[in-house]
């Protein structure tokens, strides 16, 4: 499996690897990498390796074979050889955006407090689909609560429960269409808030900010129909 150095420091912008495979694709497998894999509704990491006098742009990332994850580059290109240690160098700005709109659609479920049915993460907004037959009744509403969430600067951790727990507590699981993993044991956990500050826990597998104020300002924009009981929400950063 490969280490996934996103998880201990999801603010990490480099990092040394090593190669331990290549795939048939043309992708690249390291040992540890701070690159996080498409997953969740969350896009995968760009950005660039170095090694000796090379340089390979690194296009998007993904899950591979038994734990693995994988680096594609932009375009083909001579791959760095196994066991090759190496530099990693993430487009921090890119990354950062996903966090930001990642954390706010976790407070958008908090002002909306119905089934998420889909979702997706982009560098510039996000969406969020909900079981919900009727139309919102005030966007603007909405927006202003989301907005005193984020405002409340709260602290955002993780926790972990066991895949017994999580059975036992349903009521965690808001999204209908994508299950959290089971099977390895324990399931991962993102809080927002604490003791009697906290608005929301929930599984997730993606990276965040260290605190809503981060996310900065938003805006809530289109609200629109997808179905006899879906409506997509979506949000965007304002700056």
């Amino acid at each position: 499996m490969t280490e996934m150095l996103f998880r201990q420091d999801p603010y990490a912008r480099e990092s040394i690897g090593t190669v331990v495979a290549q795939t048939p694709e043309g992708g690249i497998v390291l040992d540890a990498t701070i690159f996080y894999p498409t997953g969740g509704g969350q896009p995968g990491d760009s950005g660039t390796l170095f090694w000796r006098d090379r340089a390979l742009p690194i296009a998007t990332t993904v899950k591979g074979e038994g734990g693995e994850i994988v680096l594609i580059p932009a375009e083909p290109a001579a791959l760095p050889p196994v066991r090759t240690a190496l530099r990693q160098s993430l487009d921090w700005e890119r990354r950062y955006r996903h966090m930001r709109v990642h954390t706010a659609l976790h407070l958008l479920s908090v002002v909306i407090p119905l089934p998420v049915s889909g979702g997706a993460i982009g560098s510039e907004k996000g969406r969020l689909d909900f079981d919900m037959p009727e139309a919102l009744e005030d966007k603007s509403a909405v927006e202003a609560a989301l907005q005193a969430l984020i405002d409340r600067d709260l602290p955002v951790s993780e926790d972990w429960i066991t895949d017994a727990e999580l059975a036992a507590n349903p009521g965690l699981v808001k999204t209908m269409s994508v299950q959290p993993p089971r099977g390895q044991g324990r399931v991962r956990l993102i809080r927002i808030g604490r003791g009697s500050a906290e608005v929301d826990l929930q599984p997730c597998g993606g990276t965040h900010v260290a605190k809503t104020g981060e996310i900065g300002q938003i805006r809530i924009g289109k609200v629109e129909k997808k179905g006899a009981r879906n409506r997509r929400v979506t949000l965007h950063l304002a700056g």
